[in-house]
């Protein structure tokens, strides 16, 4: 019995200090595996949009185009109308962020309608991520946009006019004041 107490001392002291020392085998130099980017690689990776458009592809959709891509792609997870809460609301909401049960959809709380446009882009549908390409991302876009009241069903949204879109909460959010956070640029009201 006394034997095993110095013992179970001594592995414990070896367990921690594998645990510790293995951080910092973590910070040795690389060991040849891998390459560096190419440039084209790095431009391919950087798909977010920002708020002023910049980077938004040639396309256009609207929301009459968008319902047929939305009903059969989006609506198993959202509902037809976007009010499903199942995997989060999209369409209204509105007046509700003021309230003790605020819903974030993208018409009461989104800023940017650019944002909506990169988040579908990217990460949707849940199951194909990145799968549609930007005339269905346009007209996805264009009909969340109609099914909140921010668009008409036949408006026209493309890298022109999506950043000019007012979205209602815009100036609900304080701005960064980081002085090493770019400042989105001014866009036009629409």
């Amino acid at each position: 019995m006394s034997m095993r107490r110095p013992l179970a001392v001594a592995g414990l002291v070896a367990i921690v200090s594998v645990a510790t020392a293995l951080p910092s085998h973590a910070q040795l130099p690389t060991y040849g595996l891998g390459r560096a980017p190419t440039g084209k690689e790095i431009k391919d990776w950087d798909v977010t949009i920002p708020s002023d458009g910049r980077g938004l592809p040639p396309g256009s959709g609207t929301a009459a185009l968008g319902k047929t891509i939305f009903s059969a792609r989006c609506a198993s997870c959202h509902g037809e109308s976007g009010d499903d809460a199942k995997y989060g609301r999209l369409a209204g909401g509105q007046g509700t962020l003021t309230t003790d049960k605020p819903l974030l959809t993208v018409g009461s709380f989104w800023p940017y309608a650019t944002t909506l446009w990169s988040y579908i882009n990217r990460a949707q549908p849940l199951d194909e991520p990145g799968s549609l390409p930007p005339d269905q991302v346009y007209a996805v876009t264009a009909y969340l946009l109609y099914l909140n009241g921010i668009v008409g069903e036949h408006d026209v949204i493309d890298a022109r006019t999506l950043p000019q879109v007012k979205m209602p909460n815009r100036s609900g959010f304080v701005p960064d004041p980081r002085p090493d956070v770019e400042k989105p640029p001014k866009t036009k009201k629409r």
